[in-house]
């Protein structure tokens, strides 16, 4: 990559992430703060360095007079990752899974980078009021980003679960990523087989520099949780903008609806498990599974060849030519309201289950169920062989797919799989106060 201005200052400078310096403008302006890894996006044309009052500013090259290095930076200290705090009689034990996010970082403001922030005196320093509930053990397992997660670390996460729970551990908790927190809910709650325990995914909206950050009080509600007698795979997440309580979402039936704000999280065609007090766990429904005895197993077998095709005005069908001729084995339509596409795509369809793939439809409305006998278009799609998914969230219905397509091919079977009901990704009926208002 081709070094830019603000790399060869740098250099020409002596200047490393970390240093504390005092920058003087051409025109007398004085900025004292701690030097800032370069924007990688940016033109390269401003030293960025963070004021004592947390914000960053960029400073053009060509506007400053002088440099003075204050301090330099402190070489980064390694982290014990699985360094462990005695544990407390009396205490239920839970161990975090670390995969990465939001939640399970640190800002090093002497260096500016984000670090993982997980051996137990971090944890404990950082949400001291979980030790109290639990002995917690945190282990990181992988350091990605959400966007970065796939199949393969579904299957890793799974068996990390597994051990967990069948060596005594009463729950377990996994920080992740929040943008795609919800598929790996969903491939959990199908890969966790006779599940005896809480399994809790949660993440953070806001870094835990900020003020505003969501992640301890998370992280507080999944522990609490994690020592219910809920043993089922759950999203916690802030159940509300304030720090008044936090919601516990059925993996199969969560979703993240929005970008920033810190009640992104809601069930959708369903209600939330429980709500997290600070002091209690108030259950909103009493058909959960109920902790037990027994062995946690793993079924991972998953086919990954599958894909989502969002149905939009003048889609062609050779979108879904081009997954069928590469080899997929599964394709989940989002389809407009009921489950619809265009009339053009219904072949296209057909040829697709005449090749044996098989071909879900789901509604890119997320709430409501999926009806194909209502209108001519979604008849002749069941006749073409398209299987309807219920009230399926789509995200739930590909991991479903893949799940069921890793244990059969045979397509009487595969329709009577992908219509069963395994971990609450069916709702028996429609539910009309769960409609996000």
């Amino acid at each position: 990559m081709k070094e830019r201005k603000v790399e060869r200052f740098m250099r020409s400078e002596g200047l490393n992430v970390g240093d504390a310096v005092r920058i003087t403008e051409k025109d007398g302006t004085v900025y004292e703060g701690i030097v800032m890894p370069p924007y990688e996006l940016s033109p390269g044309e401003t030293l960025t360095i963070k004021l004592d009052n947390g914000y960053n500013i960029g400073i053009l090259i060509d506007a400053i007079e002088s440099v003075e290095i204050l301090e330099k930076a402190a070489e980064k200290p390694k982290m014990a990752f699985q360094e462990v705090l005695p544990k407390r009689e009396g205490l239920p034990n839970v161990t975090i899974l670390g995969t990465g996010g939001t939640i399970a970082s640190r800002i090093d403001y002497k260096t500016g980078a984000v670090h993982p922030a997980f051996t137990a005196e971090e944890l404990a320093k950082a949400v001291p009021e979980m030790f109290e509930m639990a002995n917690v053990t945190p282990k990181l397992i992988m350091n990605i980003l959400s966007e970065d997660m796939k199949p393969a670390y579904w299957k890793r996460i799974a068996h990390e679960v597994a051990k967990a729970l069948n060596s005594g551990e009463d729950g377990v908790v996994i920080a992740h990523g929040t943008d795609t927190m919800g598929y790996t809910a969903s491939a959990l709650s199908f890969m966790l087989r006779n599940l005896t325990k809480p399994v809790i995914l949660v993440g953070a909206q806001r870094s835990s520099d900020r003020p505003s950050s969501d992640s301890a009080m998370n992280l507080t509600c999944a522990v609490k949780m994690a020592t219910s007698d809920v043993a089922e795979v759950m999203v916690v997440m802030h159940g509300e903008t304030s720090d008044t309580y936090c919601l516990a979402h059925r993996g199969t039936k969560v979703r993240k609806m929005h970008t920033s704000r810190r009640d992104a999280f809601r069930s959708v065609n369903d209600i939330p498990i429980a709500k997290i007090w600070k002091d209690r766990i108030e259950l909103l429904r009493d058909d959960y599974r109920r902790k037990s005895e027994g062995e946690v197993e793993v079924d991972d077998r998953m086919e990954e060849k599958v894909a989502i095709l969002k149905v939009y005005p003048g889609v062609s069908g050779e979108v879904l030519d081009f997954l069928v001729d590469r080899g997929y084995k599964g394709v989940v339509i989002e389809g407009t309201g009921l489950g619809h596409v265009p009339q053009e795509f219904i072949p296209h369809v057909e040829r697709a289950v005449q090749e044996g793939v098989t071909v879900c439809v789901t509604s890119q409305c997320l709430y409501g169920r999926v009806n194909l006998n209502v209108y001519s278009n979604g008849r002749k799609l069941l006749k073409a062989g398209a299987i309807p998914c219920e009230d399926m969230l789509p995200e739930t219905a590909y991991v479903k797919l893949m799940w069921v397509l890793g244990h059969t091919n045979d397509p009487d079977e595969v329709r009577k799989m992908m219509l069963t009901n395994y971990a609450g990704e069916i709702t028996p009926y429609t539910r009309f106060d769960t409609f996000l208002r």
